[in-house]
């Protein structure tokens, strides 16, 4: 399943689209403003930024848990409920988009929507109701744009580097080469298990045995799926580099920290021991849903979601064993505008295309 030696960037399938044209309002009605939207199987999260020193500021973000693909595991749709909790995030981000004059936005759907028969008819009711065009993003495309927004995080050194994302509907595992000013891929792998899917398939259990059979059928069922990329990694690695972006790192990172409410100042760009990770997931996987809602930066929403995250993250860090974990609070949506800024834009020069957000 892997690519051999293809450099980053890589050919964009589907370009991006300016913005429609609208009056502008608002202080930032002068301001040129790029956005880019990534509905994934459980969130909806938006980031709005103008090009800045090289980079780009964040000038408005949106994030918001919607579950769309709640129920697709055993049905192979979005479910009605579904679908209505994320036009319903699509309209809070449409409005942000025109009331922040943006120029050029892309808006990117994945695993949820590949999967669902319904995909297409969501996709346009999606743009029927909130003018937002999504765009259907292949596995590899996820991957490389995941890469590109969290690269600049992975600790120095000469071997190659493991990045991951686990998201709601898949995980996306990309070994690359640092060497070169832009890193190269040299392989990489989508699995089909992300914290909704893989609960929906082997969560469960009742008390704390059936809640240990459950995580030990969860990794398996996620070591057998990322076997054959196993077998393809370089062996006898002296510092094996990891670097993970999705919301079980970012929320992992918190429990770590002991924080009392979410802070990505002090998350983005933290380095864990992997032993201290491993002990976090341990404790959560043991635990019941009503214990687990009661720690700060998990709660309701992710309360029992975590625990397959927690099955995912020990899994990658088996067949990759770095001793120490970097975290990324960035992803997909800072490799769309670093892609946004460096194309042409819209009556005017290409732009250079950033690393820092």
């Amino acid at each position: 399943m892997g690519d051999v030696s293809t450099r980053m960037p890589f050919r964009q399938g589907s370009p991006a689209r300016p913005a429609a044209t609208r009056p502008g309002r608002g202080r930032w009605a002068d301001a040129q403003a790029f956005a880019a939207l990534d509905l994934g199987t459980n969130n909806c999260r938006l980031l709005i930024a103008r090009p800045q020193a090289g980079g780009f500021a964040v000038i408005d973000a949106f994030s918001r848990i919607v579950r769309l693909g709640e129920g697709l595991a055993s049905t192979g749709k979005l479910s009605d409920a579904a679908i209505e909790r994320t036009i319903s995030a699509l309209r809070v981000c449409s409005d942000k988009l025109q009331r922040r004059n943006v120029t050029l936005a892309r808006s990117v759907a994945t695993e949820a929507c590949r999967q669902a028969s319904n995909g297409p008819d969501f996709i346009a009711r999606a743009l029927a109701e909130t003018g937002i065009h999504l765009d259907i993003i292949s596995a590899e495309e996820e991957a490389r744009l995941a890469v590109l927004g969290c690269h600049a995080l992975i600790e120095p050194g000469e071997d190659p580097a493991l990045v991951f994302d686990i998201g709601g509907g898949s995980t996306e595992l990309v070994l690359i080469d640092t060497s070169t000013p832009i890193p190269t891929v040299l392989d990489w792998h989508s699995a089909p298990w992300g914290v909704v899917s893989l609960t929906e398939h082997a969560g469960g259990g009742e008390g704390e045995d059936g809640r240990r059979a459950a995580y030990a059928r969860m990794r398996s069922v996620v070591a057998d799926s990322f076997a054959g990329f196993a077998s393809r990694l370089p062996r006898h690695v002296a510092r094996p580099r990891l670097l993970g972006t999705s919301g079980t790192v970012t929320t992992l990172g918190s429990v770590h920290l002991g924080l009392s409410h979410y802070d990505r100042s002090v998350v983005d760009g933290l380095i864990v021991p992997a032993s201290a990770m491993r002990k976090i997931s341990a404790d959560l996987s043991h635990m019941s849903i009503t214990e687990r809602a009661k720690l700060p930066c998990i709660g309701n929403e992710r309360a029992d979601l975590v625990v397959a995250g927690c099955a995912i993250l020990e899994t990658i860090m088996d067949l990759w064993p770095a001793e120490r974990l970097g975290i990324a609070d960035r992803g997909i949506r800072e490799g769309i505008l670093r892609r946004l800024m460096g194309a042409p834009r819209p009556g005017g020069k290409p732009g250079k295309s950033g690393v820092a957000a």
